[in-house]
């Protein structure tokens, strides 16, 4: 249990374009919601988001993949920690929330973390090889896009193996709608009806998960 009134945390990890505007508003509701909200950016090793996307997302690439989860797990440590105050979780729980790209590295937190996530929460994250489930102690809440053929391929076999790990887990699947359904700064993509309905799933998750 969270240190008597220190609010839980949340880590909030962006997409392949980085910590921009997007994930900064995504951030800003999570503290709406009653939580601690932190946003890392993950390129910072590389001098920080650039504003140009396609740059951004040519950075992202470049990352090492197990350099960055451990910079996640370090993150999630010290956010961990039993020094109440801001931005700490005074020794309590921490969640992590993340989206595409960011939904993979919440996946791999989740493995690599062990106990100290105590909640994850993908939206249309690539997913780990299955066999990895059985490290997995956080629970787990999956958003998965119908039209994402691509994401649910590894995502689907990724909720099968956690359920039979035990792992206390939902998955949903949101009918008719594309990849990143929840950036509402993608006319393209952004489907308000799942985007509501997955964040209302999201927020509930995380209050019970983390009080």
């Amino acid at each position: 249990m969270a240190t008597k009134g220190v609010l839980p945390v949340v880590i909030v990890i962006h997409e392949n374009r980085g910590l921009n505007d997007h994930i900064r508003d995504v951030a800003r509701r999570v503290a709406l919601a009653g939580f601690v909200a932190v946003a890392p950016d993950f390129l910072s090793s590389a001098g920080g988001t650039p504003a140009d996307e396609d740059a951004a997302r040519a950075m992202i690439g470049a990352l090492d993949p197990a350099a960055t989860t451990a910079d996640a797990v370090a993150t999630l440590r010290w956010l961990a920690s039993d020094r109440p105050g801001p931005g700490t979780a005074g020794g309590g729980r921490v969640g992590a929330i993340g989206f595409c790209w960011g939904g993979a590295l919440v996946n791999r937190l989740a493995v690599a973390a062990g106990p100290l996530l105590a909640a994850g929460v993908p939206y249309y994250g690539p997913a780990p090889d299955p066999a990895e489930a059985m490290k997995v102690k956080a629970a787990m809440l999956l958003h998965y896009a119908g039209l994402d053929d691509r994401v649910n391929a590894t995502g689907l076999p990724w909720a099968a193996a956690l359920k039979a790990a035990h792992v206390p887990v939902e998955a949903y699947v949101y009918a008719g709608v594309n990849h990143a359904f929840n950036n509402d700064s993608s006319a393209q993509r952004y489907d308000p009806a799942a985007a509501r309905l997955a964040w209302d799933r999201t927020i509930a998750f995380l209050h019970a998960r983390l009080a």
